[in-house]
């Protein structure tokens, strides 16, 4: 048997796991043979009670001894072992009835780990037990090496034979009626052919990752065996609630390499190891966005600014019903759309995570991912979610070429986005510059429900602020001087990604001149030379767009407030035509 970690008084488990009474009530009805079981399968899982003592164990044993007892027969495939058995009594009985009928086969070839000869010989000495009346139970590991997720005509022909057996498996009568169970294991259930999945004979069945009761309960148990060191501003509880994402295994991981270098656990030490541990597990799929400021760093935009502070409020009462399921931030390029969000995240002490790049070029290994990825955020929870470039990163269900997989993807997501199950504990983030080429889908009520909108800053006084806002989030030293002389005698329109690249400039012209703090003379010779990115036809476009998306007046520049929907329109329409851009 598997390493078992033996806990002891552990008050939680006191009947099996939800997803465990699932699969229990599910054998019980008798009307399926085939299960999949997917999820945080390589965990540690609660067996049984013995003296007051739980033991933790891998999934194999989990099933043979808690759900079925050790009884009748249990039988274990997977690529690497081959043929095992639950018990040396059950592997005994199988091979002394096999070699009887396959006299020519040795015990190892009775035991092979060939799929084609594997499965032959568990069916027949399964249909050989039948007359006993025996209950069946075999338990397939690694079940995407048998049955990956590829088209049908790309499957080698051992996996089509495999895809096959385990279809004939999930509704033949004889099984059934036998008592004859299959089960396959698989963390991401995208891993597996569709063609098994979405087949109304096979039952799924998830694992999640432990809850924050579970990871708490586990945590006083290491306290209390002495192998849990914690910094005075810890305890098991407020470590239970900042672990969020992470499994049983990944704690006692923490707690064991605290515990051999002789060191307590500090809040720092634990955020490091949580983000390096969820990214680890997310394969590069998430990427933790650190903050440092709160919304008193933001420069501007009163109106966002105050729906983010309410939201916040809401967030601290727990009053998680009332927020939006996600934000739409549009605005042009340089507005600080991103900022802004992880200055809400910093406002109301949540993680915030960003969506990389999840797609391959492989059939199947993008479904996979994102499944992934999904799930590290549903065991993250409270968590925000930054998607960069919306537009672009999530496609629309009408793309083709790609056999149907961004079609699924957006589907996959826009039904993860629309579920009120997660409403104020998977905040959205939909961050563009061109919210019109966004899906509606993505748009509409339920999903990013709160449209806001970022512009440029109007007038030498909004500049001014920003500028000292800059100076401040940069942490710069700049002489005492009158900024809006200097915005009056440079003046371009600019946003705040332009106003930090001249001070960055500024700051770098000081140093060449071996001086700390940024002189008037810096400023002004950065100002004179700078010269403002010139895309206007394609800034005015992003303006528009965004003024179109506001649903609030207050948000809308000045210039544009009184502009009417339709002459809006048609004006993007104009500048549409203009870039050369289809309708």
């Amino acid at each position: 048997m598997a390493e078992q970690l033996i806990l002891k008084n552990l008050p939680f488990i006191k009947v099996l796991p939800a997803w465990a009474q699932d699969l229990s009530y599910k054998y019980c009805s008798k009307t399926a043979n085939l299960y999949i079981i997917h999820g945080n399968i390589r965990d540690f899982l609660p067996n049984k009670m013995l003296e007051g003592e739980f033991v933790f164990v891998r999934i194999q044993e989990f099933i043979s001894e808690v759900l079925f007892g050790n009884r009748d027969i249990i039988a274990y495939y997977d690529r690497s072992s081959g043929i095992n058995f639950c018990t040396p009594d059950m592997q005994r009985e199988y091979l002394a009835t096999m070699a009887k009928a396959y006299p020519e086969e040795d015990p190892e070839g009775l035991l092979s780990s060939d799929p084609f000869k594997a499965f032959n010989l568990l069916e027949k000495y399964f249909l050989m037990n039948q007359p006993k009346k025996k209950r069946i139970v075999l338990i397939i590991d690694y079940a995407e090496t048998i049955v990956p997720n590829t088209d049908v005509s790309r499957l080698s022909e051992e996996d089509r034979y495999n895809l096959v057996t385990l279809n004939r498996w999930s509704h033949d009568p004889i099984f059934t009626q036998g008592d004859v169970s299959v089960m396959l294991l698989t963390e991401n259930l995208a891993d597996i052919n569709p063609r098994l999945v979405r087949s109304p004979s096979t039952v799924k069945v998830n694992i999640p990752i432990p809850d924050e009761q579970v990871r708490e309960s586990f945590l006083l148990f290491l306290e209390r065996e002495g192998t849990l060191i914690l910094e005075p501003r810890l305890n098991p509880e407020r470590m239970a609630k900042i672990t969020s994402g992470l499994n049983l295994m990944n704690l006692n991981q923490l707690a064991a390499e605290s515990f051999q270098e002789g060191r307590p656990i500090t809040l720092e030490y634990l955020r490091e190891k949580k983000k390096e541990i969820i990214e680890n597990e997310a394969i590069g799929l998430l990427e933790f966005i650190e903050s440092e400021h709160d919304l008193s760093m933001i420069s501007g935009h009163s109106f966002v600014k105050k729906r983010f502070k309410s939201a916040a409020r809401a967030i601290k009462q727990g009053r998680l019903d009332v927020l939006p399921m996600g934000y739409l931030m549009a605005g042009p390029v340089g507005t600080g759309k991103s900022f802004m969000v992880t200055a809400f995240a910093g406002e109301i002490g949540i993680p915030i995570v960003k969506f990389r790049n999840f797609r391959s070029k492989w059939q199947g290994v993008t479904e996979s991912n994102l499944e992934k990825a999904l799930n590290i955020l549903k065991a993250m929870a409270p968590v925000g979610v930054m998607i960069d470039e919306a537009d672009a990163f999530l496609g629309d269900r009408d793309q083709d070429g790609d056999s149907g997989t961004s079609n699924r993807v957006f589907a996959q997501i826009a039904s993860f986005m629309g579920n009120t199950e997660y409403r104020g504990k998977i905040i959205w983030f939909l961050i563009t510059c061109r919210p019109d080429l966004l899906p509606i889908d993505l748009k509409r009520q339920g999903r990013a429900e709160e449209h806001l909108a970022l512009f440029y800053p109007e007038g030498v006084e909004e500049r001014e602020d920003l500028f000292q806002t800059l100076v401040k989030k940069l942490k710069l030293r700049v002489e005492s001087i009158s900024v809006s002389d200097l915005l009056r005698k440079y003046r371009f329109e600019c946003s705040g990604a332009d106003l930090e690249s001249i001070l960055i400039r500024a700051k770098f012209s000081a140093a060449m001149n071996n001086h700390v703090t940024i002189s008037r003379q810096d400023l002004e010779e950065t100002m004179q030379d700078f010269v403002p990115p010139a895309y206007p036809h394609e800034i005015e476009l992003q303006n528009l767009v965004a003024v179109l998306e506001c649903t609030s007046r207050e948000m809308v520049p000045k210039r544009f407030q009184n502009l009417e929907r339709g002459k809006l329109i048609e004006e993007i329409r104009e500048l549409k035509t203009l870039l050369g851009e289809r309708e």
